[in-house]
C-alpha cells in the first residue's frame, strides 16, 4: 500500500491582528496608567503635605493621595492582571478593543475629575470600574467552569464596596470614619497579595532553579490565610489593641515562616526575582510594626507604609515588569533600568519607613528622597515599557 502524500497545500494563514496593539490585553492600557499616576501623584502629595504646593480638591489632600495610590494605582494593576491572567485560564477572551479602552478611559477620567469635577461626579465616576470589570471576569469564569479563580472576584466585589464606603463617608452620607474603608482596601491588596504569591513565587523560583525544592505543607497555608486575614480583620475594625497587636505578631511570624521556606537567596541573581522576594520581606516586617504601633512604640503609619510601599509598590513594580515582558515575548531577564527601578523603590521604602522611625527628624528629607526615588522608579518603567506596550507582541502573536 503505497504511503499518503503530504498535501502541498500552504498551512493556513495566521489571523491578521486587529485594532491598536494598546488595547488587545487588560495589561497593557492598565500598567501603563498605573505607572504614570505612580510617578506624578506622589511627587505632588509630597509637595502639598510639605507645605511647598496648595491642591483645590474636594477632600482632604491626605484621602486623596491615599485613596489614589489604592483605589487608582494598586487597583488599576489588579485589573490589569486580572483582565490578563483570566484570559490566560481560561482559553477565553477578555475585555478588548473598544471596550477595554472604554474601562481604561472610565479609570482615567476618575483620575482626572478629583482635580476638575465636582465630589460627586468624582465619587460616581470613581465606583463603576470596579463593578464593571467583576460583572466582565465573572462571565469569562463562569463560561468557562473556572470555579478555582471565582474567589478573586469576589475580592473585587469587596473592593468596590469599600471604595463606595468611602466615598459615602467622605460624603457625610454614611457614619463611618473615612479612614477604615481605605484600611479595607488596604487589607483586601493584600490578601489579593497573599493568595497570588503563594501560587506563583515557588513556581517561579523551582522554575528557575534546577533541583530545587520547595515544599509548603497545604495546612500551613491555609493557616497563614486565615490568620493574615483575622489579623487584617481586627486591625480594620479598630479591635482592642491587645488583640490587633496579637494577630499583628502572629502573621508576621507566618509570613516570615514562609518567605524562609520559598528560599529566597538562590534568587539572588536574577533580579526578576528577587525583587519579588524582597517586596514581600516587607509584609512579616510590615506585621510587625503595626504590633510595635498598637503598643504606641511608633506611628502606625509607618506600618502602612510598609505595606503599601514595600509590599504592594514592591510587588507591583516586579510583577508588571514580569509580565509586561512574558506577553510581549521578550525574555524574563530584566535590564539595567530595570534593576535600578526595582533598587529605586526597596530604598523608597527604606527612607519612608525605616528611617523616620528611627531619626524622626529627618522625616521631612526623607520623605522627599522617598518621593523622588518611587516617581523615579516608575519613571523607568514608562520609559522602557511604554513603546513595548502600544506595539505588537515581538512574536507576532495577539496579545
Amino acid at each position: 500500500m503505497p504511503f499518503p502524500q503530504r498535501s502541498s497545500a500552504p498551512a493556513p494563514a495566521a489571523p491578521a491582528l486587529q485594532g491598536l496593539p494598546l488595547l488587545r490585553l487588560g495589561f497593557r492600557p492598565f500598567y501603563l496608567g498605573s505607572a504614570l499616576l505612580a510617578c506624578v501623584s506622589v511627587p505632588l502629595w509630597v509637595l502639598v503635605f510639605l507645605g511647598h504646593l496648595q491642591l483645590n480638591l474636594a477632600i482632604p489632600p491626605m484621602l486623596w493621595h491615599a485613596h489614589e495610590m489604592l483605589f487608582g494605582f494598586a487597583a488599576a494593576v489588579i485589573v490589569g492582571f486580572l483582565l490578563t491572567a483570566v484570559k490566560a485560564w481560561t482559553g477565553l477572551p477578555t475585555p478588548r478593543g473598544a471596550t477595554l479602552g472604554a474601562l481604561a478611559l472610565l479609570w482615567l477620567a476618575a483620575r482626572l475629575a478629583a482635580f476638575v469635577a465636582p465630589y460627586p461626579v468624582y465619587a460616581a465616576l470613581d465606583m463603576l470600574l470596579l463593578p464593571a470589570v467583576a460583572v466582565s471576569l465573572l462571565r469569562v469564569l463562569i463560561q468557562a467552569k473556572n470555579r478555582r479563580n471565582i474567589p478573586l472576584i469576589s475580592l473585587l466585589v469587596l473592593m468596590a464596596l469599600a471604595n463606595g464606603l468611602f466615598h459615602l463617608s467622605a460624603l457625610g452620607l454614611v457614619q463611618l470614619p473615612v479612614l477604615a474603608p481605605l484600611h479595607a482596601e488596604l487589607a483586601l491588596v493584600l490578601m489579593v497579595i497573599t493568595v497570588i504569591t503563594g501560587r506563583v513565587l515557588p513556581m517561579f523560583t523551582k522554575n528557575v532553579t534546577p533541583g530545587l525544592v520547595i515544599n509548603v505543607p497545604r495546612k500551613f497555608e491555609l493557616a497563614l490565610l486565615a490568620v493574615t486575614a483575622a489579623a487584617l480583620v481586627l486591625w480594620v475594625c479598630a479591635a482592642p489593641t491587645l488583640l490587633v497587636a496579637a494577630g499583628a505578631v502572629a502573621a508576621a511570624a507566618l509570613h516570615a515562616v514562609r518567605l524562609a521556606l520559598w528560599k529566597p537567596w538562590v534568587t539572588l541573581r536574577r533580579p526578576i526575582l528577587w525583587i519579588l522576594h524582597a517586596s514581600y520581606a516587607w509584609m512579616p516586617v510590615g506585621f510587625a510594626l503595626l504590633a510595635a504601633a498598637q503598643a504606641g512604640w511608633l506611628p502606625e503609619s509607618l506600618a502602612v507604609h510598609a505595606l503599601a510601599v514595600g509590599v504592594v509598590g514592591g510587588l507591583i513594580v516586579g510583577m508588571v515588569t514580569r509580565t509586561a515582558r512574558g506577553h510581549t515575548g521578550r525574555p524574563l531577564q530584566a535590564s539595567r533600568g530595570e534593576v535600578a527601578a526595582y533598587a529605586f523603590v526597596m530604598l523608597a521604602t527604606v527612607l519612608r519607613v525605616l528611617v523616620p522611625a528611627v531619626q524622626p527628624q529627618w522625616y521631612a528629607g526623607a520623605l522627599h528622597a522617598a518621593a523622588c526615588l518611587w516617581a523615579l522608579a516608575f519613571a523607568i518603567y514608562l520609559f522602557i515599557y511604554t513603546p513595548w506596550l502600544t506595539r505588537t507582541r515581538l512574536d507576532g502573536k495577539d496579545g
